[in-house]
């Protein structure tokens, strides 16, 4: 296998479960910054989405979904499961990783693309600089939404940490780093995420 990595928060997703897997598969790195995603040979023969990161099989075959990439090394990879080991826990990791996805992660991302990140992406991808404040107050509201299901749980999808919590953990520290920050006053979320960031798998990457 081969994995195509870069600057982002979905390649970090990628990572930090494959360190939380104690998985290490060689890498590409793919110069984002540079534009090297959207051109060939990379938007032709790894992902013609022209996005990172990419898994490539062992057979020749890519996988360029991050969700798919990671439940596919949990298969690879069964122990120690980030996914679940039962349909019913496998089912509840993927309902709880899509919300976080589409409530959270989607419009923290966007939001960034519109405003601050609008100079690297505005000439890659339609950008709708009007809709960046209304996307990052919509991800607040899912970090609020979420932190009162969280109450009393360890993890986001309930006794197991899980790909969930990676999604969640990259993307809220990312936020960070681009002017969206966790307000404090999601007292759940926060000590949730002071646990993840002191895992080790976060803490070497």
């Amino acid at each position: 296998m081969k994995f195509y990595n870069s600057v982002g928060p979905n390649p970090r997703v990628v990572k930090l479960f494959m360190a939380e897997k104690g998985i290490e598969i060689p890498e590409v790195t793919i110069d984002l910054r540079g534009g090297e995603n959207r051109r060939a040979p990379y938007n032709v023969d790894v992902n013609p989405a022209g996005q990172t990161p990419a898994l490539e099989l062992d057979d020749g075959g890519m996988l360029c979904e991050v969700t798919a990439i990671c439940e596919y090394l949990d298969e690879r990879f069964p122990e120690p499961t980030l996914v679940g080991s039962s349909p019913e826990e496998r089912a509840n990791t993927r309902m709880w990783t899509r919300r976080v996805d589409l409530k959270i992660c989607e419009p923290l991302t966007n939001g960034f693309r519109f405003a601050e990140g609008l100079p690297l992406f505005e000439a890659r991808l339609r950008c709708l600089p009007e809709a960046a404040d209304g996307l990052k107050a919509t991800a607040q509201d899912g970090i609020k939404w979420l932190d009162a299901q969280i109450a009393g749980r360890e993890f986001i999808a309930g006794d197991a940490f899980t790909l969930a919590d990676i999604m969640l953990f990259t993307f809220l520290d990312f936020g960070a780093s681009v002017g969206q920050p966790l307000d404090p006053a999601n007292r759940n979320i926060l000590g949730w995420f002071e646990r993840t960031k002191s895992r080790p798998s976060t803490a070497a990457n």
